[in-house]
C-alpha cells in the first residue's frame, strides 16, 4: 500500500471511521501546503476552512459592486453554460471593481470574450449587447460615472443566431496537394473557430513533419455566407525548405548548468528538424523538475548553413523542498512522515531525497512501532538525454499482521525512455533482512536484478480519462545465505475510456497478475510474497487480508495472485465526482492463481479534484465476507485508486 494511503476498516464506529478518513484527507492537503508555502485561505471539498474572500478585496480602490443578468433566449442549455463561463463579469460578480472606470473596462473586455465564445460555437451572426444602469455600453462616455445604490445593474443580452457549418474549402500554396478532409475541414462540418484553428495548426504541423521548420499560413480568407449559414475558407500555406537543427541557445539558467540544459534537449546540430523532437525536448527538460517553465522555439529564419537555430527559455524552481504529513486509521493507528529533498545537487539536475516515517502509533505497543527511512539519489543524462541513473538505500522495521520485518536494502540501476510512451529500467539490488513469520525466524541476504517495462499513453497521470498503461516486471533473486533462487513475475494493466465528449463519465478497469517460480513458499521471504486486500487492491477487506492464513488467522502470503477492478468515474461538478466500483482478488500458495477462491468487494467513493490530484475517500463492503473479514472498509488517499 502506498505511503500516502491507509485504510480504515471495521464495523463498530462508522461515524468515527469516516471522520478519520476526512481528517486524513486534510492531513494530506496540509502536507502539501507545508511544502509550497502558506496560504491566506484554505479549502477542502469546496468548503473554506479558514481565511475570508473579503480579505482579497480589501486593497481595491473605490470599490464598486455590481449585479449581472445574462439573457440569451435563443441559446440552448449547453451554449448558455458556455456563455456564462466565458463572462468575467459573472465569474467575478462577488468581487467589486475599482470604480466606474473599472466596470467599464471589465464590460468591454467581457463583450469581446462573449463574442469569442459565440465564434467558438460557430455562431458568426451572434450579437452581444451590454447595458449598465440601462444605458448601452457604446453610448456611455469614457469617463462615465455610475452613482446610486449598489450593486449597479448590468444586463448582458445575447442573440446567438444560427450555427454555421463549413462551406467551400480551398488549400493553396504548398498545402494544395493536401486533402482538407484529413484535417477535419469537410463541407457541412464543424465551423467553430476552435475547429478551424486546430485544422490550420494540423496542416502546418504536417508540413513541419517533413522537416520544414518555417512552414506557416501566409494568407487566410474566411467568408461567412449569412444566407446559408456557411463559412467559406481559403488557406494559403508556405512550407519553406527542409532544414536541420542549428545552434541551441539556452537562456534563463541560474544554478542549473547551461551546457547540460542544452545537452538534455537532445537536439543534435545538423540532424533533420522534427516538431516531435521539439516537443520531446521541452517535456524532457520539464521532467528534470528543476524548471518552473520551459519554452523551446524555432528561430524565424535559417542560419548561414541552412539550419534552424533553436532558442530555449527556462525559469528555475527553488532547489530545496520539504514536506510533512500524517495518516490515521482505526486499525493501524497514527502515522507521521516527513521528507527533504534537493532537485539540483551539483548543478546538473541531480536529485537527493531523504524520507522518514513512523506509523502504528496508538495501535501498536511502543516497542512495535513501524519505522521506514530512505535516501535516494538520481542523476539524469548519464548515457544520453533519455537515461537516468538511480541509487537508493532503505531501512525498514515493520510489524504488519503477516510478519515482523527488519531490512536494509541498497539498489542501483538505470532507466531509459525508449520514447514518450515507453520506459525500461534495470537495477541491481542487495537486501539484508531478518523476518519472523508463521514459518519461524529467518535471516536472508537477497541479491536480485529487478527489470521493468512500462508502456503508458494515458492523457493524464493524475486523473486519466483516455488511454492505458501496461507494466511488466521480472526480478530474478538469489539468497546468498541459503542458496535458494526464485523469480518474481508481475504484470499489470489499466485502461480508461471516456464515454462522452466532456469526460463526465469515465470507465476505468485494472487487471494485475503475478507469480513466483523456482522456490517453495517457505523459501521466499515473507515481504516478497504476494498479498491482497485494502485500498490499493481489493477494497472492503483488511490490508493483506485476502489469501492463505495460518492457524491463528494471520496472513502468510502466496506465490501467486490475481486482482481486477472496475470503476465508473462520474463528474458531478467540475470539482466533485462520485465513483461506484467493484474489486476482486485472490492469493494462492501455488504458482498459478486459484480463481475459484476470489474475494469480491464493492462500494462507492467521493473525489475532489485539486491541482495535485484528486482527494479520494472510498467506502466498500465485502460481498463474500469471511469470519475474519471486516464488515466494511473506509479508505482515504490522494490520487485515483489506479
Amino acid at each position: 500500500m502506498p505511503a500516502y494511503e491507509r485504510q480504515m476498516s471495521g464495523g463498530t464506529a462508522p461515524q468515527r471511521a469516516l471522520s478519520r478518513a476526512l481528517l486524513f484527507a486534510l492531513l494530506c492537503s496540509t502536507a502539501l501546503v507545508a511544502e509550497t508555502g502558506s496560504a491566506a485561505a484554505f479549502e477542502i471539498f469546496g468548503i473554506k476552512l479558514w481565511g475570508s474572500s473579503k480579505d482579497e478585496d480589501a486593497d481595491i480602490v473605490d470599490p464598486l459592486r455590481y449585479a449581472v443578468t445574462i439573457e440569451a433566449p435563443d441559446a440552448d442549455e449547453d451554449l448558455a453554460e458556455k456563455l456564462e463561463n466565458a463572462s468575467a463579469l459573472k465569474a467575478d460578480e462577488e468581487h467589486p471593481v475599482s470604480g466606474s472606470l473599472g466596470l467599464l473596462a471589465k464590460a468591454r473586455s467581457d463583450r469581446e470574450q462573449l463574442v469569442a465564445a459565440l465564434y467558438a460555437d460557430a455562431r458568426y451572426e451572434g450579437v452581444v449587447t451590454i447595458t449598465i444602469q440601462g444605458k448601452p455600453l457604446d453610448d456611455l462616455p469614457p469617463d462615465a460615472e455610475f452613482s446610486g445604490p449598489q450593486p449597479i445593474p448590468v444586463v448582458i443580452s445575447i442573440a446567438a443566431g444560427p450555427k454555421f457549418t463549413l462551406g467551400n474549402i480551398r488549400l493553396k500554396g504548398d498545402a494544395a496537394g493536401l486533402a482538407s478532409a484529413d484535417f477535419g475541414l469537410i463541407a457541412g462540418g464543424d465551423a467553430s473557430s476552435g475547429a478551424v484553428l486546430k485544422a490550420e495548426a494540423a496542416i502546418v504541423r504536417a508540413l513541419k513533419q517533413e522537416g520544414r521548420p518555417l512552414a506557416k499560413v501566409t494568407r487566410r480568407e474566411i467568408v461567412a455566407e449569412h444566407a446559408g449559414s456557411t463559412l467559406d475558407m481559403t488557406l494559403t500555406v508556405a512550407a519553406g525548405p527542409v532544414a536541420g537543427y542549428g545552434d541551441t541557445t539556452v537562456e534563463g539558467t541560474e544554478k542549473v548548468d547551461r551546457d547540460f540544459t542544452e545537452y538534455m534537449t537532445g537536439l543534435k546540430r545538423g540532424r533533420q528538424y522534427s516538431p516531435d523532437e521539439i516537443d520531446d525536448a521541452r517535456d524532457r527538460l520539464l521532467g528534470l523538475e528543476v524548471f518552473n517553465s520551459v519554452t523551446v522555439k524555432e528561430a524565424d529564419a535559417l542560419d548561414a548553413e541552412g539550419n534552424i537555430p533553436i532558442g530555449v527559455q527556462v525559469s528555475e524552481r527553488k532547489p530545496r523542498y520539504f514536506g510533512i504529513g500524517g495518516s490515521f486509521s482505526n486499525t493501524e493507528g497514527l502515522g507521521l512522515e516527513g521528507y527533504w529533498g534537493h532537485r539540483n545537487l551539483f548543478g546538473r539536475a541531480e536529485k537527493l531525497r531523504i524520507d522518514g516515517k513512523i506509523s502504528g502509533i496508538g495501535s501498536n505497543d511502543l516497542t512495535q512501532l513501524n519505522y521506514n527511512a530512505g535516501v535516494m539519489f538520481e542523476k539524469p543524462g548519464v548515457v544520453g538525454p533519455a537515461s537516468k541513473f538511480i541509487a537508493s538505500v532503505n531501512t525498514v522495521l515493520e510489524h504488519p499482521d503477516a510478519y515482523d520485518h527488519f531490512s536494509v536494502k541498497g539498489s542501483t540501476g538505470l532507466s531509459y525512455e525508449l520514447d514518450k510512451k515507453q520506459t525500461v529500467s534495470a537495477q541491481v539490488a542487495l537486501d539484508y533482512s531478518r523476518i519472523h513469520d508463521a514459518f519461524g525466524k529467518h535471516t536472508y541476504l537477497i541479491a536480485s536484478i529487478p527489470l521493468q517495462y512500462v508502456y503508458d499513453n494515458r492523457d493524464s497521470k493524475l486523473n486519466p480519462t483516455r488511454g492505458f498503461r501496461v507494466l511488466a516486471y521480472v526480478e530474478p533473486s538469489y539468497d546468498i545465505l541459503s542458496g535458494a533462487a526464485f523469480v518474481k513475475l508481475k504484470g499489470e494493466g489499466s485502461a480508461y475510456q471516456s464515454l462522452d465528449s466532456a469526460s463526465k463519465f469515465v470507465f476505468a478497469e485494472r487487471v494485475a497478475i503475478g507469480s513466483i517460480i523456482g522456490a517453495g513458499l517457505q523459501d521466499v521471504p515473507a515481504d516478497r510474497r504476494f498479498y491482497s486486500g485494502g485500498g490499493g487492491s481489493v477494497r472492503g477487506y483488511a490490508y493483506q487480508g485476502i489469501g492463505p492464513k495460518d492457524s491463528n488467522g494471520e496472513p502468510i502470503g502466496g506465490l501467486s495472485f490475481f486482482e481486477t477492478s472496475v470503476e465508473m468515474r462520474i463528474a458531478v461538478t467540475d470539482k466533485i465526482g462520485v465513483v461506484p466500483f467493484v474489486d476482486a482478488g485472490t492469493v494462492s500458495t501455488g504458482q498459478v492463481p486459484d480463481f475459484s477462491d476470489m474475494k469480491v468487494g464493492a462500494g462507492v467513493g467521493l473525489r475532489y479534484l485539486t491541482a495535485f490530484g484528486p482527494l479520494r475517500i472510498d467506502a466498500a463492503v465485502p460481498l463474500n465476507r469471511g469470519p475474519d473479514d471486516p464488515h466494511f472498509g473506509i479508505y482515504a488517499g490522494i490520487g485515483q485508486a489506479f
